[in-house]
């Protein structure tokens, strides 16, 4: 009888052709009242001088899971470990990359522009490109259908958050908020409705602070420490 062991002293991996897997992430941010996504322009074949998501093929040596492997590329090209990550989809076939039938793992990320800018300014290939500007860009492999997908998925997300949180400073106030929300969603919400959601999230917590916001002052917020992520039952555009 062959044991378990025995078996994996005899396997050859090559037996089986392998797909290429890499890990792409979509990173957005909020600037100038404008939805943007990290893209950086390829240096290399294929597809040379196209614009790609950060991402790469997985280090089996340094990664131990898809989400290490989008962090540690996220962070090489922002400076900064995103708060907040999460998995989009796979997107795999044989058409996708000319290199071969291949695979990527999805992640997308919201990060505050300030907290990346000076890093990103200081990395020749990377750039923040509005979402309303992508149709300007020549973009590699499928890397546009990743983009419009992780879109979806974060307007969607965001009518039952308060998602856009992630994307703020450190300390923001209740009109910031509002302003991200309104910006991702491409409409107009009713700021009663946002502040009952902020109220009954449990998420944050008052500064004591306050800023000048025109004629008056708003209170300066942040979001405690370990909390839990909330969801609503109701659709933000409903409430």
């Amino acid at each position: 009888m062959t044991t378990e062991a025995d078996y994996l002293n005899q396997y050859d991996a090559r037996r089986f052709p392998t797909p290429l897997v890499t890990v792409d992430s979509v990173l957005f941010t909020l600037h100038q009242q404008a939805l943007c996504v990290l893209l950086v322009e390829r240096a290399n074949q294929p597809q040379k001088g196209r614009w790609g998501l950060p991402g790469g093929f997985i280090d089996i040596a340094r990664d131990d899971s898809t989400r290490a492997t989008a962090l540690r590329k996220l962070t090489e090209k922002t400076g900064v470990l995103p708060s907040w990550l999460e998995q989009l989809d796979t997107f795999s076939g044989p058409d996708r990359d000319p290199r071969g039938w291949s695979l990527t793992v999805a992640w997308f990320a919201l990060i505050a522009w300030v907290d990346c800018a000076p890093h990103i300014a200081s990395v020749s290939n990377a750039r923040w490109v509005p979402v309303d500007e992508l149709k300007n860009y020549s973009l590699a492999f499928d890397h546009g259908d990743i983009i419009t997908a992780a879109l979806h998925r974060l307007r969607q997300k965001t009518m039952y958050s308060l998602l856009p949180v992630y994307c703020l400073p450190e300390t923001f106030t209740h009109g910031q908020l509002l302003e991200a929300t309104e910006v991702i969603l491409g409409q107009s919400i009713q700021r009663k409705s946002l502040i009952r959601r902020f109220e009954a999230s449990g998420m944050f917590e008052d500064t004591g602070e306050s800023v000048a916001t025109g004629t008056r002052k708003a209170r300066l917020w942040r979001r405690k420490p370990d909390v839990d992520f909330h969801f609503f039952s109701r659709n933000l555009l409903t409430d």
